[in-house]
């Protein structure tokens, strides 16, 4: 018998979105781990509030709402606002009830400044590496370390001289036409009117030069987990400059949470003797890809024809998946924000989007 479409203007249930999402949903452990980890970051939270005032977005909230965004590629603030009204699993996951409000796309964004100003991302995906290591998901030991370009949220029109009085304009003043062939255009002498912290670069031979920053990424070889990220400004010596930030904050939990790093993987654009002299003063072995006929003291026979150099070297590749799903499931191809402190943010939150994901399937 075919069912009849009754259709109704309102609907009355009773059911709750508790009870909607079923029981085995991979949602379900990500939920768990990241509402342990925000018990934890209370004292911070009231930190950052007054006591007075009209309440604002829950900071649990904001935070749960951007490992959202990462997990489902939602690709801006006011689609994941718009989906927020009729989506019950994205309600269930920040406990929201069905007949409670949607954000404003405008606030949401804006109460993100907060987040930033006291460092509660770092302190999020901080606690989410923390779980993966509670759980003994972590080597202590023996890391990898990788760099890469993001595009920017800029166009290349925008990257004019830093000289230039007025930009030019014609009969279309919302996109002008801008013809800059022939001009030899750099980092020291242009910049870009929209996203000044931005940079020209290309990512090898024979590619096209975009705006971009560059993001860091710092891996155990146990999982593949990533323990730490940096985003820096784009450049050609600023990956071993972050490799060796990254390092040192990982030192400083050596003796609070027993980290000791061993060894540090790498491709050939980490292969430098100061890179490699400052490994080694740090007690950390480089087992780094080596430039043919490039002798480096430091790194010779005695590291590579180790067999934990050639693990670490067959290891070390695994990093490129972690680029991968950032970039692809993400949405951090290309960030969605200006400046190098929004973009860092978006980056903190990807990774540990990603941290979640890997812990909720290892574990349970």
């Amino acid at each position: 018998m075919r069912g009849e479409d009754d259709k109704q203007d309102f609907m009355f249930s009773y059911v709750s979105p508790e009870k909607r999402v079923p029981a085995d949903h991979p949602l379900r452990p990500v939920k768990a781990f990241a509402d342990d980890i925000l018990k934890g970051m209370s004292k911070t939270f009231d930190k950052m509030y007054s006591h007075t005032g009209r309440p604002s977005i829950p900071p649990e909230r904001l935070l749960k709402s951007m490992i959202l965004m990462a997990l489902y590629s939602v690709r801006s603030d006011r689609l994941f606002c718009e989906t927020l009204d009729y989506n019950i699993l994205f309600r269930w996951f920040l406990d929201m009830s069905l007949d409670e409000r949607s954000f404003d796309h405008s606030v949401f964004s804006k109460n993100r400044d907060r987040l930033l100003e006291h460092e509660a991302t770092r302190r999020f995906f901080d606690g989410v590496v923390e779980a993966a290591r509670d759980a003994d998901l972590l080597s202590d030991e023996h890391f990898t370390v990788d760099g890469t370009l993001i595009d920017a949220w800029a166009s290349m029109k925008s990257f004019r001289p830093k000289d230039e009085d007025t930009p030019p304009s014609d009969d279309d003043p919302s996109n002008p036409s801008v013809d800059f062939r022939g001009e030899k255009r750099g980092n020291k002498t242009h910049a870009s009117r929209t996203d000044p912290d931005s940079r020209l670069m290309r990512k090898g031979k024979g590619k096209e030069a975009k705006l971009c920053y560059g993001f860091h990424a710092l891996m155990e070889n146990r999982n593949g987990f990533v323990v730490d990220v940096e985003s820096t400004l784009a450049g050609t010596k600023v990956e071993r400059d972050a490799a060796l930030v990254m390092v040192d904050r990982l030192r400083k939990k050596r003796k609070r949470k027993g980290v000791a790093p061993r060894t540090l993987g790498g491709d050939k654009g980490y292969h430098a003797g100061e890179f490699v002299r400052d490994l080694r003063e740090r007690k950390i072995k480089p087992h780094l890809a080596m430039v043919e006929r490039r002798k480096t003291p430091g790194l010779d026979g005695r590291t590579t024809r180790s067999v934990g150099y050639r693990i670490s070297q067959r290891i070390r590749k695994r990093v490129e998946e972690i680029f991968g799903w950032m970039k692809t499931v993400g949405g951090f191809r290309k960030t969605r924000f200006r400046g190098l402190a929004r973009f860092g943010e978006q980056g903190l939150m990807t990774a540990a989007a990603y941290n979640l994901m890997r812990i909720s399937r290892m574990v349970m």
